[in-house]
């Protein structure tokens, strides 16, 4: 494994683990009300997880131009933990969404 494929693998685990991050203190913010740091939060996710796509696609570009990576576990477990980070970051944004409509719900007034 070239090092700049380690340093590739080494940014999508970083990436990975700051947007799965970023996302369930999403899901607490939500959970405490304060619903626009919430949204900050998996604004933050989003972006962590842009920059684990652009990572990818370098690996991806390189191995379409015939540099093919060597699969180690590393590698593996960058994949793995990047999938992850995603499943987590969808999940979190319906956790928000269903804190802020219980919110909303006991806001609101009855008539």
């Amino acid at each position: 494994m070239t090092q700049v494929n380690e340093q590739t693998i080494m940014g999508l685990i970083i990436a990975g683990g700051n947007a799965k991050s970023a996302a369930f203190t999403a899901i607490q913010a939500a959970k405490a009300g304060d619903f626009p740091e919430a949204t900050v939060q998996l604004k933050e996710a989003d972006d962590a997880l842009v920059s684990a796509h652009n990572a990818q696609t370098e690996l991806l570009t390189a191995e379409a131009s015939g540099d093919h990576a060597e699969v180690s576990l590393l590698m593996v477990h960058a994949q793995d933990h990047l999938m992850n980070a995603i499943t987590f970051r969808d999940l979190a944004g319906e956790v928000v969404a269903v804190y802020q409509r219980m919110a909303e719900m006991t806001t609101a007034p009855t008539v």
